[in-house]
């Protein structure tokens, strides 16, 4: 049974199972790839979450945005080598079943589940958001227990009957209004966001009828995209006021590092482009060229424009929902504020396309393997795109985004994707001890690791020692239980940089994979337990599928 478990898929025969008639179209090239890549990346995270992370760690947010981008990159070119070396769908996924097996290949397509289907669940609820603040400005207003999720306003009544009107913020009294004001069963209100069920079901209607139909979507909207952020960078520099960055880090270290999911969930999305590997012209030589593409266009735009926005604004005023609309109003320029919000909804509408047209094709990839029911295969004849696994995974997306909260989603999707990220890092390692780097027409530069690793170790050590007195002192006082419940990540952390410094020792491992491993598993320590254990109930649930469907399906279990 082991044995079956970890039996891993050459890449020979990953590609001859992708040729048996899927019939994908192929019409991307790189400037198509880039313009997915941005579209994904730049959406919800840079027109909202961008807000609340500026408010925790002030102007040196802009420190986080880079020291996430230097993570990414790392990650960039691990994706690169793998999506050079397998170009077909299924992304991290197939990448697994290549190096780890098929027991994590499959653990790493439920976890992707989180990265493209959940938070698309946030990219639709911040949509809504913006899009109902748009219509307000044009003197439409949709009812409010038709614009947000139930969860908000039940909030907001009983902070209501515990402490009274006084105590209600501007949004818990949009909440309370909507509780009020909702048509009830009995004494049940009904209340729902539909726009974001609406736009979901748009979107994904979008991406059934044709991949290059979607793309040429995408590259208008993506147009629009980074024409309103070069106008806000461009328009708010002669805003910003320099004592507006004083103090830089007002909350230290620990306000910065606590944005890390908000930070991150921006940059999510360049590894998407991956999936659509079996549609490109030439995915060998495309792939990795747009995925660092993208990657390096974006970080330029985000740290210019959290820098604008500090600038701007003192840092104390961004807890908004639309922080790049607010700053303007804030200073007076209305009108500039209404251009942003008007082209944000048109912007994030551009990542929910990509994130739609990624998770059809990891589904896709899964049931070819066998490990998941075969209508998930299926072409459709016309249209030539996934045609069951996009309506599904419209559902799983609209439904959610009617009901849910955001903030339960960001930091959920942010632990699935850095487990992604790590394990695709790791894999490039495998595929240098195991000789498949040979076969990669992309190969992460290699630089030998062998003494690097284990000095990195050392010296951080040194460094902790001698600047995190204050750190060390708190471990220390700390009880054993509190350790676990809140520290035990950072254990974990410094455990496998130790576990790699010795292999990387003794296999003379690649510094660059390795630091994207540590990197990701750094920021993954600073998110919050309760997240770990939701994240972990999730893949429990996933293996209870495997092991009822998928193991006994498998096509590696029927050829044995």
């Amino acid at each position: 049974m082991i044995n079956k478990l970890f039996r891993k898929k050459s890449v020979d025969q990953i590609i001859a199972d992708a040729q048996e008639g899927t019939g994908l179209a192929k019409v991307l090239g790189v400037r198509d790839l880039v313009s997915l890549g941005i579209a994904a990346i730049v959406g919800a995270g840079i027109f909202s979450t961008i807000g609340l992370a500026s408010y925790e760690g002030g102007p040196a947010i802009s420190l986080l945005f880079v020291f996430v981008a230097f993570a990414c990159v790392f990650t960039a070119l691990a994706y690169a080598q793998f999506a050079s070396t397998v170009p077909v769908s299924g992304s991290a996924y197939t990448y697994a079943y290549v190096a780890f097996g098929e027991l994590f290949a499959w653990i790493i397509g439920w976890a992707l589940v989180l990265e493209y289907a959940v938070s698309n669940t946030v990219v639709a609820i911040s949509w809504s958001q913006y899009f109902v603040s748009m219509l307000e400005g044009f003197g439409i207003n949709i009812p409010k227990w038709l614009a947000m999720a139930p969860g908000y306003a039940i909030d907001a009544h009983e902070k209501f009957l515990s402490a009274g009107m006084t105590a209600l913020s501007a949004s818990d009294k949009v909440g309370l209004h909507a509780y009020l004001s909702a048509p009830r069963v009995g004494d049940v209100p009904i209340i729902f966001d539909l726009p974001a069920g609406l736009i979901t079901v748009l979107v994904t209607w979008l991406v059934y009828v044709g991949i290059k139909e979607s793309q040429r979507a995408s590259n208008i909207m993506v147009a629009v995209k980074i024409g309103i952020i070069l106008l806000v960078i461009a328009g708010g520099m002669f805003f910003v006021k320099p004592e507006n960055w004083t103090p830089f880090m007002p909350n230290g270290v620990p306000g910065v590092m606590g944005s890390v999911a908000a930070v991150f969930f921006a940059f999510i999305g360049f590894d998407s482009i991956s999936t659509t590997a079996e549609e490109c012209k030439n995915p060998q030589r495309d792939l990795p060229r747009a995925m660092i593409l993208c990657l390096v266009i974006c970080t330029v735009l985000y740290v210019a424009i959290t820098l604008v926005l500090t600038g701007m604004v003192n840092y104390t005023e961004l807890n908004v929902k639309d922080p790049l609309a607010f700053v303007f109003k804030y200073v007076g320029f209305d009108r500039m504020a209404g251009i942003v919000s008007i082209t944000s909804v048109v912007a994030i509408t551009s990542a929910l396309v990509v994130y739609q047209l990624a998770q059809p094709r990891i589904w896709m990839t899964m049931s070819r393997d066998g490990l998941l029911w075969k209508k998930f295969a299926r072409v459709h004849p016309k249209y030539r795109t996934p045609s069951f696994a996009t309506i599904v995974t419209g559902v799983v997306v609209a439904v959610p985004s009617l009901f849910f909260k955001m903030d339960f989603f960001v930091d959920l999707t942010s632990v699935g994707t850095f487990f992604a990220f790590i394990l695709v890092c790791a894999g490039v390692l495998y595929m240098d001890y195991a000789g498949l780097s040979a076969k990669s027409k992309f190969r992460v530069p290699y630089i030998n690791g062998k003494y690097l690793i284990g000095l990195g170790f050392i010296a951080a050590w040194v460094i902790l020692y001698r600047y995190g007195q204050d750190t060390l002192k708190e471990w220390i006082e700390l009880p054993w239980l509190e350790i676990i419940e809140h520290k035990s990540l950072l254990v974990v952390f410094w455990l496998a940089w130790l576990i790699l410094a010795v292999m990387g020792f003794k296999y003379r491992f690649s510094l660059l994979p390795v630091t994207g491993i540590l990197i990701n598993l750094y920021l993954m320590s600073q998110l919050g337990a309760s997240n770990w254990i939701i994240f972990l109930i999730w893949l429990a649930i996933g293996l209870v599928l495997y092991f009822m469907y998928g193991y006994k399906h498998s096509r590696l279990n029927k050829d044995v």
